[in-house]
């Protein structure tokens, strides 16, 4: 059996001198399954682009953390491993098209929002803010930035305002990210101002467009009269159209009643306005070329029989 040179000539060179044979060989400690495991699913993911098996060997390597914890390890190396699990998780879902299952994935192994690694929190917010929905995020990342213990990281100030800028501003919170700028001792003097002046632009522009929401209808109300009144010539137009025929076979004066009535009840003007006279004086010219129009008919039908 062929010892690594790499392993053995480090003791061997800082001993100064051959191995007693008093001394114990200290074995080479061999490393957990699931940094086999994490080095395999990054190969999958980025070498192989096999997203959906990447995704099953990070599933697979945090049961093995469950059922074999790093403990020979320091602490800092299992929180490294659990968290680079995640961000190949998250990258895997995001390829795949299924971002929405991103939090609820994440989730199931910290169990609650307030443990989640800073890196992590960022990437999320990063994904559900670019896919549009930063509500989804809201109030995990509310109840990770209340925790006191989260608050003494050095994480704490820069994920405080990715939060602002990504999620509060493009929901409209301003005064919830307003309170948190001001509460917070994570924030410098120069970053605070910073955002307040990014939360009070945010709040003239929702004013603006609050003032021209209200002026829109406006518009919108004499387009729609107006688009009325233009097409009412056509309906008048077809309702006489379709009238004229039986016009013919009537007497003229009760044909001319017959299309007042009509015109008071689809225009519903008033015979005794000012307004409406030009508007009748024109109605009386129609009325005249109707009269000639069904008189010249009638001299035709006659010279034809």
């Amino acid at each position: 059996m062929k010892s690594d040179s790499s392993i053995s000539a480090g003791p061997l060179r800082g001993l100064g001198g051959p191995l007693r044979s008093s001394e114990p060989v200290r074995a080479a400690r061999a490393r957990a399954p699931a940094v086999d495991l994490l080095e395999e699913a990054a190969d999958l993911l980025v070498v192989h682009l096999d997203f959906r098996a990447a995704l099953e060997t990070c599933e697979r390597a945090w049961q093995s953390l469950a059922n074999h914890a790093l403990a020979e390890e320091p602490a800092g190396t299992s929180l490294e491993v659990k968290c680079s699990l995640c961000v190949v998780g998250i990258q895997a879902l995001a390829e795949m098209d299924r971002w929405q299952e991103v939090l609820s994935w994440v989730l199931q192994y910290y169990q609650v929002p307030e443990k989640l690694p800073p890196k992590v929190l960022e990437l999320c917010i990063l994904l559900y803010s670019k896919m549009q929905e930063p509500g989804a995020v809201l109030d995990v990342v509310g109840a990770w930035l209340q925790d006191p213990a989260n608050q003494d990281l050095p994480e704490y100030g820069a994920l405080a305002e990715f939060h602002v800028q990504r999620v509060l501003l493009p929901l409209g919170r301003l005064s919830e990210a307003e309170e948190l700028v001001v509460g917070s001792a994570a924030f410098g003097e120069a970053q605070r101002l910073d955002i307040l002046q990014a939360i009070d632009t945010a709040r003239q522009r929702q004013g603006q467009e609050h003032s021209g929401s209200e002026e829109a209808p406006k518009p919108n109300r004499e387009g729609s009269v107006s688009h009325k009144f233009l097409s009412l010539p056509m309906l008048v137009r077809q309702l006489w159209d379709s009238a004229v025929s039986h016009f013919f076979s009537l007497p003229f004066k009760k044909s001319l009643l017959a299309a007042l009535i009509l015109c008071l009840l689809v225009v519903r003007l008033d015979p005794a306005s000012p307004s409406s006279l030009p508007f009748l004086y024109k109605l009386a010219q129609l009325f005249r070329w109707i009269r000639k129009a069904a008189s010249s008919r009638l001299c035709q039908l006659r010279i034809r029989d």
